[in-house]
């Protein structure tokens, strides 16, 4: 089933430790969809941000235990992907004007 790239990738994680990955080894974290494959989101990340990438690493992030009052609820699992690219490339999600 082929889907689009925006339905794989569903957003950059733009927090401290991804911050400094990406200064130490040019790494890039990013929100995707629980259903996707790693050759997916190689793909998907190639075509939207116009670089090249080298590997993909995946990792389910468990949701949190959440409650309001008496009652308990959990926070949905949701799949972070680390996308190291080559030498060369980059993504400035901060553009300046």
């Amino acid at each position: 089933m082929s889907k689009i790239p925006e339905e794989i990738i569903k957003r950059p994680l733009l927090t401290e430790k991804g911050t400094s990955m990406g200064e130490a080894g040019n790494k890039v974290l990013f929100e995707v969809a629980m259903r996707s494959s790693k050759i997916e989101i190689r793909k998907a990340v190639e075509k939207i941000y116009n670089v090249k990438v080298t590997t993909v690493r995946t990792q389910i992030v468990r949701g949190k235990i959440k409650r309001v009052g008496r009652s308990v609820g959990k926070r949905a699992n949701w799949k972070r992907a680390i996308v190291t690219l080559a030498e060369g490339s980059s993504i400035d999600f901060f553009v300046q004007a």
